[in-house]
C-alpha cells in the first residue's frame, strides 16, 4: 500500500461553488504495518517522520499552502475558529469564513461530520465520536454558525466514514447517554444489555432538533471496509484517516 496514489473520497452533497471537501482513505502514504499507508495522526504510535511526510504528502494532493487546522480531539464539545490554529489545539471541531484555511478532524470510527451554508461564506468540521454527540457538538456548532449570522436552514451537512450500525455494539453507559441526548431511535436492542448505536442516525436527530434538515452521506463503514479505512474497533492500534473542508476565493 506505501507509495501508492493518494485515493480521496470527494462528499456527494450540494455545497456551493468554492466549498471543497475530501475524506481520506488508508491509502497512498508511506507509514507501514497497522499504520499503512497514510496514517495523519501523530499520537498512535506511528514513527513521527513518516505521519509529517503523509501530511506533506497530502497537502501536495490538495494544493493546500498552510497546514490544515489539526485537532487534539478529547470527545468534547468546544470548537475553534481555523484561522487562529498555528499548532494542535484541543478541540473536537473546528469553522472559519477565511479562505484556504483547512478545517479538519481525524477518525477511525467515529463520525467526521461537514458542514457549510449555501452561500459558502463558512465551513466547518466536526469529531463526531457518541460522547461528543451526546455533548452537544452538534448544537454548540449549529449555535456559533447562527452567531455569525447563519441560519440553520442555510446549513449544508455531509456524514463521513464511521462504524456502521450493524456492526458498533455498546453497552448500557452508551445507551444512556444516547437516550438522555433524546436520540433513542439510534439504538436497536441485540442481546441483554447490549444494543448496536448508529452514529450517522444519532447525528441526523442532533441537526434535526437544531432545525437542519439538509444533511448528506452516513453510508460508508470504516470497520467492514478494511482496504480503505483504518478502524480502531476492528484492529485496536491503528492509524487515522482525516477529513477536510476548506473555502477556496472565486476563479
Amino acid at each position: 500500500m506505501a507509495g501508492t496514489e493518494i485515493q480521496l473520497i470527494v462528499p456527494d452533497w450540494p455545497a456551493p461553488p468554492g466549498v471543497v471537501a475530501v475524506s481520506t482513505t488508508r491509502t497512498g502514504g508511506v507509514s507501514d504495518g497497522s499504520f499503512a499507508s497514510l496514517n495523519l495522526a501523530t499520537h498512535v504510535g506511528d514513527r513521527q517522520a513518516r505521519v509529517r511526510q503523509n501530511r506533506a504528502l497530502l497537502m501536495s494532493e490538495l494544493g493546500l499552502t498552510r497546514q490544515p487546522c489539526w485537532l487534539n480531539q478529547v470527545h468534547g464539545s468546544h470548537i475553534v475558529a481555523a484561522e487562529t490554529v498555528s499548532r494542535p489545539v484541543t478541540a473536537d471541531a473546528a469553522m472559519t469564513a477565511e479562505f484556504d484555511v483547512a478545517c479538519t478532524v481525524m477518525t477511525a470510527d467515529c463520525l467526521p461530520i461537514l458542514l457549510c451554508d449555501r452561500h459558502g461564506s463558512h465551513v466547518a468540521a466536526l469529531h463526531g465520536g457518541w460522547r461528543s454527540l451526546a455533548s452537544g457538538i452538534i448544537a454548540a456548532a449549529v449555535a456559533a454558525l447562527r452567531s455569525r449570522g447563519i441560519a440553520a436552514e442555510d446549513l449544508v451537512v455531509w456524514l463521513g466514514p464511521a462504524i456502521g450500525p450493524s456492526v458498533y455494539e455498546v453497552g448500557q453507559d452508551v445507551r444512556d447517554a444516547v437516550e438522555a441526548a433524546g436520540a433513542a431511535t439510534a439504538l436497536t436492542a441485540t442481546a441483554p444489555k447490549h444494543w448496536h448505536l448508529d452514529l450517522y442516525a444519532f447525528a441526523r436527530s442532533g441537526f434535526m432538533a437544531c432545525g437542519v434538515e439538509n444533511i448528506h452521506g452516513g453510508n460508508l463503514c470504516t470497520y467492514s471496509d478494511p482496504q480503505r479505512f483504518f478502524s480502531y474497533r476492528r484492529n485496536g492500534s491503528c492509524g487515522r484517516q482525516a477529513t477536510l473542508i476548506w473555502r477556496k476565493p472565486a476563479g
